[in-house]
């Protein structure tokens, strides 16, 4: 029986990974994320399954090879907080889940969209603040008279298309090679930017590449009123040209399940919002109730879940019976 160590597993998602234990690995929980101080807690495995809370350097994977671990996975669909060469090197194979339940960040990516433009945030702080008075801020429009653009219009692109065509709105879409999408009319990045009332990012973050692919000039395309919105990952924003838009009013606001080197973040509890170690982040939040952060929880659903452990214990079943999975990554 393979021994099989998955690490930053919560109370509510064990049951998930027992019921869906089909190949009846041995399982081995660990409640935090994988770390250099808790490696060990790998030890007798066969492999490892991590998440994006884990950066997996070339320490990680030498303590891994010391301790004959082969295989470290991840749930996510996104790698780039796994040291590929390092892993490499110690002859580690790395594969992920292409893809889960579209649907769970498409919701939570719409959720954030309307949110902001029916202005509800702001409505809701003023009302528990007491004041019930309806102030010309709040006046919007209906979703039928929007229109949302979608810069990546892949499975979690394309479901959130739908979703917003479903309701009525008008859904532009952009991506370097266009695919035949009922849902979307395709367009460049330039007209999508000027036309669109939402944008809503879609795309893979790939360090070196495409970093702060969204900066002054793009949100400057955009309408003074728009929504921004990211869901992928927040290395794609330019926090600080958000901060400046929205002091100008050159940008009606901003939501976001991502922010920049989100390890050092996300699964934190700080005393204050004052003590973030990121001061372009905590000058974006301070724009609170025009800007929404959530803690990377888009992929938190039911749906998501069982399709990340279905497809996880498919990876390492398929390493251990045939030597690869057509997940790994190269």
């Amino acid at each position: 029986m393979a021994k099989i160590t998955i690490y930053n597993v919560k109370d509510y998602e064990k049951p998930f990974y027992e019921d869906l234990n089909k190949y009846d690995f041995d399982l081995n929980f660990v409640t935090g994320p994988l770390t250099a101080e808790n490696t060990n807690m790998a030890e007798g495995s066969v492999g490892v399954l991590i998440d994006g809370s884990t950066n997996a350097d070339a320490d990680i994977f030498a303590a891994m090879k010391n301790l004959g671990v082969k295989y470290v996975f991840t749930r996510f669909v996104g790698y780039n907080n796994i040291d590929l060469k390092a892993a490499s090197a110690r002859d580690i194979t790395v594969a992920r889940v292409p893809s889960y339940s579209p649907y769970s960040v498409a919701e939570l990516a719409l959720t954030m969209g309307v949110t902001l433009t029916r202005h509800v945030a702001q409505a809701t702080t003023n009302t528990h603040l007491g004041n019930f008075m309806i102030l010309p801020s709040y006046f919007a429009k209906e979703i039928d008279q929007l229109t949302v653009g979608i810069i990546g219009v892949g499975h979690m692109g394309a479901a959130e298309a739908k979703l917003y065509h479903n309701l009525g709105a008008k859904v532009l879409g952009y991506q370097r090679h266009p695919n035949d999408n009922p849902d979307v009319s395709f367009v460049d990045e330039t007209e999508l930017l000027a036309s669109s009332d939402i944008v809503s990012i879609h795309v893979p973050y790939f360090p070196g590449e495409n970093d702060m692919m969204i900066g002054a000039t793009e949100i400057g395309s955009m309408k003074d009123d728009a929504i921004l919105v990211n869901t992928a990952r927040g290395e794609l924003v330019n926090t600080g040209a958000v901060t400046a838009a929205l002091d100008d009013g050159t940008l009606g606001g901003y939501a976001a399940d991502v922010v920049p080197d989100e390890n050092q973040i996300f699964g934190k509890q700080f005393d204050s919002l004052d003590d973030l170690p990121d001061q372009e982040l905590l000058d974006l939040m301070k724009k609170y109730p025009n800007v929404i952060i959530t803690p990377h929880m888009g992929y938190d659903t039911e749906p998501a879940l069982e399709d990340m452990i279905k497809v996880s214990y498919e990876n390492f079943h398929d390493v251990l019976t045939k030597g690869e999975t057509e997940n790994q990554i190269k």
